[in-house]
């Protein structure tokens, strides 16, 4: 087998000695010999296809370890997991574009999205809940399995007080885990207890009941278009002026109210209330 130079291979792949050494360290394109007393790398002409692959999904933006996979993958799957991984490139994409046009607006101080705020009371009520501390890519899993759970709890109330809820502790991104709440609201009798399905060995052995006290809040319908972050950030400020303007203050953090699924709604489907606590 006739070998080249890291030299000449770098010149055959358009790429650098210096990145064939950094994905040497990686175990991402290994040499197909290596010198045990001079280090001097030589690779074969069978590498040039996927060191050249290597090089294009850098310029793509995959990360080392998302290139990684895709060469384990045969061509067909190495194929649709690019297709994946630009996806959801665009996806991040366009939420960057819409953060940088609401910070632009933010710093010219245009007019802020006119919404209709509502006011409702809420009625002291039986609430289940699971809490978590999230990445954003954490979210999926943890709505699936804690969303089953919640509803095999026991009967729910009617109406939107009946709706099960999110509460934001914190920021939920792929830099900062939250902590995020997801409520159900209990019909009275349901028979839940920490001695009667809750606590160890339980399927809820981690949710957390309590009775919310009767409150106002203000909140505003959404669509499912106008939901994710940054999207939701001018009902944010939305809201956060009115209780300004109204001399309230706010009693808890911002909360999404679900009354429909979120998974199969269209994008001008009304899908949940942002709503604040009032004290």
């Amino acid at each position: 087998m006739e070998l080249m130079t890291i030299g000449d291979f770098a010149a055959r792949t358009r790429l650098s000695a210096k990145a064939l050494r950094l994905y040497d360290r990686l175990g991402l394109l290994r040499p197909a010999q290596t010198d045990p007393v001079s280090g001097y790398r030589r690779y074969s002409a069978d590498q040039v296809e996927a060191a050249r692959l290597v090089g294009l999904l850098r310029r793509l933006g995959m990360p080392l370890a998302g290139i990684a996979d895709v060469l384990a993958l045969p061509p067909a799957e190495a194929a649709e997991a690019i297709g994946r991984y630009w996806a959801a490139a665009e996806a991040q994409t366009a939420d960057r574009r819409e953060l940088a046009g609401y910070l632009q607006a933010q710093l010219k101080g245009a007019d802020m999205t006119s919404y209709d705020i509502a006011t409702r009371t809420v009625p002291a009520r039986t609430v289940l809940s699971i809490s978590r501390h999230l990445h954003a890519h954490e979210t999926d899993a943890f709505f699936d399995d804690a969303f089953a759970r919640l509803r095999a709890a026991g009967p729910g109330l009617p109406g939107v007080e009946g709706c099960p809820y999110l509460v934001f502790y914190g920021e939920v991104s792929e830099d900062s885990d939250g902590p995020l709440e997801l409520c159900r609201p209990l019909a009275s009798g349901a028979g839940l207890d920490r001695g009667a399905g809750l606590g160890p060995g339980s399927a809820l052995n981690d949710a957390e009941l309590r009775t919310e006290a009767e409150h106002d809040e203000a909140y505003i319908r959404l669509a499912m278009k106008d939901l994710g972050w940054p999207a939701l950030l001018p009902a944010v400020d939305a809201l956060e002026a009115w209780t300004r303007q109204h001399g309230r203050a706010a009693a808890g953090p911002l909360r999404q109210v679900l009354f429909a699924d979120q998974r199969t709604a269209p994008p001008d489907t009304l899908v949940c209330d942002l709503a604040v606590p009032l004290k």
